[in-house]
């Protein structure tokens, strides 16, 4: 492996702490968006990431500047990539999204680059042919709040060079990750394969008024000790990617429920800016949801 300058095309939630965890292990990495408005918001995104190195890691504040110093933006793909040993795309879950992403991203890349999914959900198979490059193009999944959660899925499709999926698990034990390699396409990968189903029940117990956040989020960690409810992770995912993934269920097998519940939540949530964690709200208020209390589990 012979990685040194990374791009992460995607400044969300999840491209952001992975730009930054990457800078923070002494990549240089560039940061790509769409326009100049989601830029600002990518570094203000990343200028918060900070505080939890610090908090969770004891990085230092030299440690925390050094590492946002080795980054840089643009809105520019051309620019953002013209160096790049390897291009993690993190744009949002929607299929033509992605397949219009990588048929403009293979038109300026560097013959070298190595491309990654960090799709939580589709398969790297779906998008090998739009790359130009299917031997050079594989999946690298990273579960969020990556600093903590570090945990890299690797997959490779069918058509991915060996030597690709060996530098690629290697690249992720660089910057700080417990590298999970997956030798056969899976949708949802391992982690997901486990998670979504949860979060699914979960959403679907209350858009059909069978019990609240509250009491669904108690049930689960009372009665298996986990620290977290569905929809307090939902919150740290971010309802945006939530409601993606439940769009396209809802057009994958026209089930009306998974159709109502993307209307609920592009309704109830969404539409009134409650994103999650991120925004300060979704599923629960922060900084201090309730499921914080001292006596949530009572």
């Amino acid at each position: 492996m012979n990685f040194k300058n990374i791009t992460v095309a995607g400044s969300g939630v999840l491209g952001s702490q992975i730009a930054y965890q990457t800078a923070f292990k002494g990549f240089t990495v560039s940061v790509y968006d769409i326009s100049e408005e989601a830029i600002k918001k990518a570094q203000e995104r990343v200028t918060k990431l900070k505080s939890g190195y610090q908090n969770n890691l004891n990085a230092t504040e030299e440690e925390v500047n050094a590492a946002y110093n080795r980054m840089f933006f643009s809105s520019d793909l051309s620019k953002a990539v013209e160096n790049a040993d390897l291009v993690i795309e993190a744009v949002p879950e929607v299929v033509e999204i992605k397949k219009e992403f990588y048929s403009n991203l293979s038109k300026v890349t560097p013959e070298k680059t190595i491309f990654a999914t960090n799709s939580s959900t589709f398969l790297p198979s779906q998008f090998a042919e739009e790359t130009g490059r299917p031997e050079k193009f594989l999946a690298l999944h990273f579960a969020n709040e990556i600093w903590k959660n570090n945990t890299a899925e690797i997959m490779k499709h069918p058509g991915t060079d060996e030597q690709v999926f060996h530098d690629v698990i290697e690249f992720a034990k660089a910057i700080g990750m417990v590298a999970l390699p997956l030798h056969k396409e899976q949708p949802g990968y391992i982690l997901n394969s486990l998670l979504v189903p949860l979060l699914d029940a979960a959403e679907k117990l209350l858009v059909n008024d069978v019990a609240d956040v509250e009491t669904i989020d108690k049930t689960w960690m009372i009665a298996t000790g986990a620290p977290n409810g569905p929809f307090a992770i939902l919150d740290v995912v971010g309802i945006n990617t939530a409601f993606n993934i439940v769009q396209d269920k809802a057009k994958k097998t026209g089930d009306p429920l998974y159709k109502k519940l993307a209307k609920f939540l592009k309704e109830e949530y969404l539409d009134k800016g409650k994103l999650g964690v991120e925004s300060g709200e979704g599923f629960y208020k922060y900084p201090n949801p309730s499921f914080l209390d001292s006596d949530f589990l009572k």
